[in-house]
Formats: structure tokens, C-alpha cells, sequence
């Protein structure tokens, strides 16, 4: 199992936005996991964190393909899947509709007991 771990930026002002959408999503909870299915996802997390530059929302999620989630996700036409994306462009700037610019986050260090 691959692991993502990813900042995506929170538009100045945004926090409430980014709050409320993790709570729309979570009110669409099986439209969700049918999406993560079709996406190959086994587990997503989100964190709202600030720091210096901005609120980011980090997160965190597992696949078999991360690229290949990623890939059929910014594909998808899915009504769910169109209003997530419409929803992070709004939040973030970010459009999962386009191919991801540069290469996937990097993981550095990774423990477990």
C-alpha cells in the first residue's frame, strides 16, 4: 500500500470554508467512499494546520496507486466527484481536474512499532 501525504493551501480566509467543507463531505459520507472506491483510496485523512505562510490543509490518504488515484479522480465526471473538486478549487485555488504540477510529495521518514 502506497501512502500520499500532502499541504494544499487554505485561500486567505478560507479556514471556516475548509472546515465546512470536511463537514459537507462527511454529510455525503457513501457518495465519498463510493468515490474513493472508484479512486482505489483505502483510507483519507485531513488536518487543518497553521503556519507561517497560510492555513494548508494537510492530507494524508493510502492507495495500491497514488498516481493512479489521483489520475482517475481529476478524470472523473461523477456528479460527487465534480462538486469535490468544484469545493477544493474554492477552498484551496487548487484544481484536481488538472494533472498534478511536479512530482508527488516526497516521503522522507516513515516508522512504525
Amino acid at each position: 500500500m502506497a501512502v500520499f501525504m500532502g499541504a494544499f493551501p487554505v485561500l486567505p480566509g478560507k479556514e471556516d470554508e475548509a472546515r465546512k467543507f470536511a463537514q459537507e463531505t462527511l454529510d455525503r459520507i457513501d457518495e465519498f467512499e463510493a468515490s474513493e472506491r472508484r479512486s482505489g483510496i483505502t483510507k483519507e485523512e485531513w488536518a487543518l494546520q497553521q503556519t507561517p505562510m497560510g492555513s494548508m490543509v494537510v492530507v494524508r490518504f493510502e492507495a495500491d496507486d497514488v498516481a493512479g488515484a489521483f489520475d482517475g479522480f481529476a478524470q472523473s465526471n461523477e456528479p460527487f466527484d465534480l462538486w469535490f473538486k468544484q469545493r477544493v478549487k474554492e477552498v484551496s485555488g487548487v484544481d484536481l481536474g488538472e494533472p498534478m504540477p511536479g512530482p508527488l510529495p516526497e516521503i522522507i521518514f516513515d516508522w512504525s512499532s
